[in-house]
């Protein structure tokens, strides 16, 4: 594999990797910055044993996120290994500055943007993932039974597989799921372009002050979904929230639905980790029926 990158990398930037270093890549992939002997960088993320499509359905997801549109910073796929199962690729390599006070208002602006954007039916025309889990994206024209079966059903199932769900909780889920229309107030929404996993890892500023955002796992959806993540694992700003409610209004009652937006996530994280994250899917479930 070694061969291949300094193959791919001699062809495409006439230039040699001179150094690396690698950096945090998250759960599952290792992340490395190659300093060429032009003076450039690549951005090369690897994995052992991904699924087939692993890398390929990233590219699909960076490559839909970067419409004329959205003025979001996208990495762009520079090259992929050869084959059946890739492990590698390769991406723009950009260069991250510190947030200053301004940069949640130009999130919240771009991400308004990339939200407008839209299709007639939710999911997308293909699978992906999130994180490493498979993202079921079956098209379908009601946002709630798409809500329903493809993010929330499709999690419990797993869970149930891997027996990580107890039978309370999960006779929970069924009255929640039987619920989700009175909780999901979506009257005039239209499925938006999402990020998918917008937690804090997955963004960042540019050195020009530009919102990157990179690790997709793109599909239109219910558009408070993106919100309700950057609340997940470290909350942004006030400024962020303020400032996409006057650009994109939402529906009133979003804080009481954003909760159910992550449940999603937090299903995904207690199918990847384990149990650590069974108290917080038990309290979310309890927090609608009870």
């Amino acid at each position: 594999m070694k061969d291949e990158i300094n193959h791919l990398i001699e062809a495409i930037y006439g230039a040699k990797i001179e150094s690396f270093f690698a950096i945090s890549g998250g759960s599952n992939n290792q992340t490395q910055v190659l300093n060429l002997t032009n003076g450039q960088r690549v951005f090369l993320k690897q994995n052992p044993s991904p699924p087939a499509d692993f890398f390929l359905a990233e590219i699909r997801g960076l490559k839909l996120l970067t419409p004329a549109k959205s003025s979001l910073k996208i990495p762009k796929p520079i090259a992929v290994q050869s084959g059946d199962r890739p492990t590698f690729l390769l991406l723009e390599y950009i260069v991250s500055s510190s947030e200053d006070e301004k940069f949640a208002e130009r999130l919240a602006r771009s991400l308004a943007e990339l939200h407008i954007i839209s299709q007639e039916h939710y999911g997308l025309d293909h699978d992906n993932y999130i994180g490493r889990t498979p993202q079921k994206n079956a098209l379908e024209k009601d946002g709630i039974i798409f809500f329903r079966e493809q993010r929330i059903d499709f999690q419990r199932q797993l869970a149930r597989q891997s027996g990580l769900l107890p039978v309370a909780i999960d006779n929970k889920l069924d009255l929640l799921c039987d619920d989700l229309g009175k909780f999901l107030n979506i009257s005039g929404e239209k499925p938006a372009l999402l990020h998918g996993d917008l937690w804090s890892e997955n963004y960042f500023p540019d050195s020009e002050g530009k919102s990157c955002v990179f690790d997709p796992a793109v599909y239109y959806g219910l558009r408070e979904a993106d919100l309700a993540m950057t609340e997940l694992f470290g909350r942004l700003p006030q400024k962020l929230y303020d400032v996409y409610q006057e650009v994109f209004p939402m529906n009133p009652g979003y804080e009481e639905r954003k909760d159910l937006f992550n449940l999603y996530h937090l299903l995904n994280h207690l199918n990847i980790f384990g149990s650590f994250y069974l108290s917080s899917v038990q309290q979310i479930v309890n927090l609608y029926t009870d």
